[in-house]
């Protein structure tokens, strides 16, 4: 009977197709906005800082689990966030359709250039801005002095558990998150100078 042979083949056909289904390729990015990983996103950081070993030209550096990912800038270079390690950090997250954001780009360069050589400033855009925007906001604000990655699948967010635009992330040269949150500028200057 044609229909009990086919049977099988279907079946076979149909177990392939989903197998390589749930090895991705096609996975659509996640949505920054959650705070909910999936299986092939980033692990969360480990809130007491723990670190993850890793081999750099032939010597073994501590990276912090929470710097222990990579990315893109919105110049299309590679970025390791274990460049981070041995200096404080700003990580300040932002959108290019946000108006506080570009309320307060200049104030953030501002600190950059104050901190220069002290402490590492990175900005990390996101939320469904898109390249050619991002690019555009960091040129028209003055903040392309200073790395900004490009996140719209949500990674770095993810990560550092920001769910919405203009919050910053500080941590100290140890690589442990000390602030959390959105800051006035003011505050944003007050924490960065108690920064070690």
């Amino acid at each position: 009977m044609p229909g009990i042979r086919t049977a099988p083949a279907v079946a076979a056909l149909t177990a392939a197709v989903l197998a390589l289904t749930a090895c991705g390729g096609t996975e659509q990015p996640a949505d920054p906005k959650s705070t909910t990983a999936g299986p092939s996103t980033a692990a969360q950081p480990t809130p007491s800082g723990a670190a993850a070993p890793t081999a750099s030209s032939g010597t073994e550096t501590t990276v912090p689990q929470a710097l222990s990912f990579t990315a893109r800038t919105i110049d299309g270079e590679n970025f390791a966030g274990g460049s981070l390690v041995g200096k404080p950090a700003v990580l300040w997250f932002w959108a290019a359709w946000c108006t506080r954001c570009r309320a307060v780009a200049d104030e953030v360069a501002a600190v950059q250039r104050d901190n220069a050589g002290r402490v590492n400033v990175i900005g990390v855009a996101g939320l469904g801005s898109g390249d050619e925007a991002m690019r555009r906001f960091a040129k028209q604000t003055g903040i392309e002095r200073f790395p900004n990655l490009a996140d719209d699948d949500g990674q770095v967010w993810r990560r550092f558990e920001v769910t919405s635009q203009e919050q910053y992330v500080l941590l100290d040269s140890a690589g442990t998150v000390v602030h959390s949150g959105p800051l006035s500028q003011q505050d944003l200057r007050k924490r960065v100078s108690e920064l070690s």
